[in-house]
């Protein structure tokens, strides 16, 4: 019976979450690279919670451009682009109002992409951990650096100083979050506690140290936000003072970080029961408020601090990666790679759609 329970996949949220969706005309996007999987959260026209996935192999960061027409997903050795091949009010099976289409793809090789961002011409820039340093996808070749840490020597599938966030403005990798300033291969293990940095991307300068396992950096209406997930905090960089400024502590170790209209979205997920989750402040933390971690997503507010709404993911799905806000979309669906749905969902350059009625249903 505890063997079934793991395997199966439960997901729930707060009383408000689906009605907070609809008031706001948001979905959301997760990806689980444990267990190989995107979701996309929204809400049907009764008000209930649409829960739409797709299978993807070891799926990580995720892009959206600002009208959520294009997403980029990167996961074990590609990246895709997925393009929303609905015009304005048209749905596919009468309830999905977007449906992403694969339309690119870039092969990489094995570069354990963290996060991801796309320009103003939807080209993608990424972290390349293995690497450690910020890349671009490349024609003929499959990558090309754009940037290292000043204290990285060389470009080698190390993973030295666990390079992970990437924050962007106007499209451009502007921060960055690492794990240590180490220079040895996987030497940031060792300083995963509190050797955490953020950087910035056009100097070189250490904007902060003594973090512990940051992730997600996000510029967001002038200010930086990033989650100091090794002491379960969500905050931002106060540039004056040389400071991290915690807004709420998240019960789980928070990766993936997405803004709206005031409210923040975070992914937070179980620890590993290895190395490089254990012993962290967070354990410290969630003992103190005698709580125990969960796997799901916060809706943050982020005047107050407080959690104004939540999802929560149980059974088969552990951890997550990234969390991202699918703006003016209601119930979103995509379409995947294990079905014969891809050979008949057509989309022609003047805005038609052709596509079979029973398609989108299959996983």
């Amino acid at each position: 019976m505890a063997e079934d329970k793991k395997t199966e996949l439960k997901i729930g949220a707060s009383r408000h979450f689906t009605s907070w969706l609809g008031s706001h005309n948001l979905s959301i996007a997760i990806s689980t690279y444990q267990a190989n999987k995107l979701f996309l959260i929204g809400r049907k026209d009764d008000g209930a919670m649409s829960i739409f996935e797709r299978t993807f192999q070891r799926p990580m960061g995720i892009a959206v451009s600002p009208d959520a027409n294009t997403l980029v997903l990167a996961t074990q050795y590609q990246i895709f682009r997925f393009d929303n091949v609905l015009p304005p009010g048209q749905k596919a099976d009468d309830l999905y109002d977007r449906l992403y289409c694969p339309h690119n793809s870039w092969i990489t090789g094995d570069l354990d992409i963290h996060d991801i961002g796309i320009d103003a011409e939807k080209t993608p820039s990424f972290v390349a951990t293995r690497f450690s340093c910020i890349g671009e996808v490349s024609e003929g070749h499959s990558f090309r650096p754009l940037w290292q840490p000043p204290f990285i020597s060389q470009l080698v599938a190390e993973d030295r100083c666990h390079l992970n966030g990437m924050a962007t403005k106007n499209g451009k990798p502007a921060f960055a979050t690492a794990a240590s300033r180490s220079d040895t291969a996987e030497g940031w293990r060792d300083g995963r506690v509190s050797g955490g940095l953020l950087i910035d991307v056009e100097t070189g300068a250490i904007l902060l140290d003594g973090l512990s396992m940051p992730h997600s950096p996000r510029w967001h209406d002038g200010r930086l936000y990033l989650l100091n997930a090794g002491t379960g905090e969500f905050g931002w960089f106060d540039a004056e003072a040389g400071e991290f400024r915690p807004i709420c502590f998240c019960p789980g170790y928070a990766r993936g970080l997405s803004f709206h209209d005031g409210f923040a979205a975070i992914g937070i997920s179980l620890p590993r029961e290895n190395a490089t989750f254990s012993g962290l402040p967070l354990e410290d933390g969630l003992r103190e408020r005698d709580a125990e971690p969960r796997c799901g997503v916060l809706i943050v507010d982020i005047e107050s601090g407080t959690i104004a709404n939540w999802l929560r993911i149980e059974g088969i799905v552990t951890e997550l990666f990234d969390v991202t806000f699918l703006p003016a979309t209601a119930c979103p669906s995509a379409i995947g790679f294990k079905s014969d749905e891809i050979l008949h969902v057509i989309s022609i350059d003047d805005g038609g759609t052709q596509r079979k009625a029973d398609s989108v249903g299959r996983s």
